[in-house]
């Protein structure tokens, strides 16, 4: 039995039972026997069966946004407004992608190239934006014709059984299983299953590495989105003042634990102390609180391993000379698995909290020279996934954004797109989600000549 813990109050919630590699072998075998008739279907047919998840998501807004915030303690608010919206956004844009013809064969001179399904898919989800990474995974999987067993984090099941009653009464028998456990066990046998075609990933770029050397034996389909350490670059024409309010928002969103998040804030040298003095003061409306007040900015860590990490790499970051601004490893709160946000002043590349992915509410703001040296450090760790630049001049703000190494880059708080490609380069991961990039993950390609 695995505890279900409230971050915020510490209280257990919940239990859930760890399923066994016996069981694991039980629901593959159920998605592989539905798998023929399912792929079958007309993308008509599908598209109808997404349509319902998507009124499934809307009648349950509420439900789903209570659970998240209760389960891992991301504030209501945002609950609300991002971790039920986005993977509604998600799913529509999927469902309008092939209502316009994705499924058509093309023709490329004397041949047809068809899309078909991969086959059985393994979707391992994360906690920290559990629903719309279910539904990014599952919903494109599903239109595409394959059938899913889904592995979703340990520490949000409830939400995971939610979204469950949500797709079965919205498709066949069978096409969408669940089953709960953790990486290790669970997640390491449909990894390593012969009946399982893909495994789609989203998680640490060490629990990457292990899903892609398991999934290697079956040279099965692996699609993965792993951690980041990403830049937000503020050029030297910017309005400070606005980017700096901007990335400490971005930086601390979902209580610090996102994989896109700007954790890294670079800005001109003559200018660090003013920026990091910004930083300090924003720092101040995101006092940690209870996530289930609306007025909440920010919560607790999702739990007690995850607090004590965070913590230990502030620690570790003022052992190793960074100036600490704001916050500190002190706990905001008596109760509850709180992180006092922090900032840190004087970062440079070769420092542990400059190098590595926290998942904390940690900003580090870092000094460059001139526009070559900000891109070489942005450039200077293991991840790619996102980035930030902020110029007056947008023509400038896309060269720049042009020489980053990463999956995607929003220029002066570019709104978030639902349908454009989201995913990493290097070791943020490979592949792609959202939109017709997210149907590509879960679709063979055949050609046939005539």
């Amino acid at each position: 039995m695995i505890e279900v813990v409230n971050p915020a109050t510490e209280e257990v919630i919940g239990t859930l039972t760890e399923a066994t590699p016996a069981d694991v072998d039980t629901v593959v075998a159920a998605a592989k026997t539905a798998f023929p008739a399912w792929s079958e279907t007309s993308p008509a047919e599908r598209v109808k069966a997404v349509r319902a998840i998507i009124d499934g998501l809307r009648d349950r807004a509420t439900e789903l946004a209570a659970a998240m915030t209760r389960e891992m303690g991301t504030p209501l608010t945002f609950s609300q407004k991002v971790q039920v919206a986005n993977p509604i956004a998600i799913a529509e844009g999927i469902a309008d992608v092939v209502e316009q013809g994705y499924f058509e064969p093309e023709e490329i001179g004397n041949s047809l190239v068809f899309r078909e399904p991969v086959g059985v898919v393994a979707a391992i989800t994360p906690w920290n934006f559990p629903l719309q990474q279910m539904v990014a995974k599952v919903v494109p999987a599903l239109a595409a014709g394959n059938t899913v067993v889904l592995k979703p984090s340990e520490l949000a099941p409830t939400t995971a059984d939610l979204l469950a009653e949500i797709v079965r009464s919205a498709t066949p028998a069978d096409v969408f299983q669940v089953v709960h456990g953790t990486g290790p066990v669970v997640g390491e046998a449909l990894a390593g299953h012969l009946d399982v075609d893909m495994v789609s990933f989203t998680g640490s770029t060490k629990a990457g590495r292990r899903v892609s050397a398991v999934a290697a034996e079956t040279v099965k389909r692996v699609a993965l989105e792993l951690g980041g350490k990403s830049a937000c670059i503020v050029l030297d024409d910017a309005d400070l003042g606005r980017a700096v309010k901007i990335a400490v928002a971005n930086s601390f969103m979902n209580n610090g634990q996102a994989c896109s998040a700007w954790t890294r804030l670079l800005v001109p040298a003559d200018r660090h102390d003013e920026a990091v003095e910004l930083a300090a003061q924003a720092v101040k409306k995101y006092a940690s609180a209870d996530p289930g007040e609306p007025t909440t900015r920010i919560g607790p860590a999702v739990s007690a391993a995850q607090r004590d990490r965070v913590v230990g790499y502030i620690r570790t970051g003022i052992e190793e000379g960074a100036t600490l601004a704001a916050g500190g490893p002190e706990a905001p709160l008596d109760k509850g698995f709180y992180v006092t946000p922090t900032v840190f002043g004087n970062v440079t590349t070769e420092m542990t909290i400059a190098q590595e992915e926290i998942f904390g509410p940690v900003l580090s703001v870092m000094p460059y020279a001139d526009e070559d040296d900000a891109v070489r450090i942005a450039n200077s760790t293991i991840y790619g996934l996102a980035g930030g630049v902020f110029s007056a001049d947008t023509d400038r703000a896309l060269r720049i954004a042009r020489r980053l190494r990463t999956g995607q880059v929003d220029i002066n708080a570019g709104a978030f797109n639902t349908s454009a490609p989201f995913g990493g380069y290097r070791q943020s991961g490979n592949g792609r989600e959202f939109g017709r990039f997210g149907l590509d993950e879960f679709c063979e390609v055949k050609s046939v000549q005539r």
